[in-house]
């Protein structure tokens, strides 16, 4: 036997023992790991098994509300939604707050309506469009509901240049400042309109007919 056979033999029956050593002090852990990994495998996949039929089950929910809402039966589909505040899972939650709102609006509970988008927009864990957009609902149902000083704590924040809803918030502005009697300041909400380059053509144009309105109460931007 040569010298290299001799010392690789030496070096092989060195790492069987080695082995043999470490198994000994260690083989009960390893087997106790590769459990907890077959174990953990099996409950995360029952976990996913599990939210992805309680998505499902949200989300029937959610279009069984969104269905009796648009059948008129306003109390059952606020009722359905409610229950999905609480129970539901993924974006369900969020989106059945606002849906809800929206159903006591077309109720004609505005003071309800008004109350639960107030909620949604103060739920942190709602991303900010929805926030803004239940900040938006709120402030142009107050407008039927609240005097100017009350819509104007409300929308003068989201009527500022670059906000993304200014044009809409500007309008409800305009109105509650004319149902104030306050012509002069809903001449300056529209006109803040009329003069946005970047507002859309709809709500120019609508801007500019309540301009003419004001025009023809003797209200112009030159008296």
């Amino acid at each position: 036997m040569s010298d290299d056979s001799f010392i690789r033999e030496v070096d092989e029956q060195f790492r069987q023992d080695r082995a043999k050593e470490l198994w000994a002090r260690f083989g009960n852990y390893v087997i106790a790991l590769a459990v907890l990994v077959v174990l953990g495998t099996a409950a995360w996949q029952g976990w996913q098994y599990y939210t992805q039929k309680q998505a499902a089950a949200s989300g029937d929910g959610f279009l069984t509300a969104l269905k009796e809402a648009e059948a008129g039966n306003y109390d059952a589909a606020v009722s359905g939604l409610t229950a999905l505040e609480s129970d539901g899972v993924g974006d369900y939650p969020a989106l059945a707050e606002m849906a809800s709102a929206a159903a006591l609006a077309a109720k004609g509970d505005k003071e309800a309506a008004i109350k639960a988008y107030d909620q949604a927009a103060a739920n942190g864990s709602l991303s900010d469009e929805f926030r803004d957009i239940a900040k938006l609902r709120a402030g142009l149902l107050a407008v039927d509901t609240e005097d100017y000083a009350g819509v104007s704590a409300r929308l003068e924040p989201m009527a500022a240049a670059g906000q993304p809803f200014r044009s809409l918030a500007r309008e409800a502005l305009g109105i509650a400042a004319m149902k104030a009697g306050d012509d002069r300041k809903a001449l300056e909400w529209y006109k803040a309109i009329v003069d946005d380059t970047e507002a859309a053509s709809g709500a120019r144009g609508r801007a500019t007919m309540m301009l003419d309105i004001l025009a023809g109460k003797g209200v112009t931007a030159d008296s």
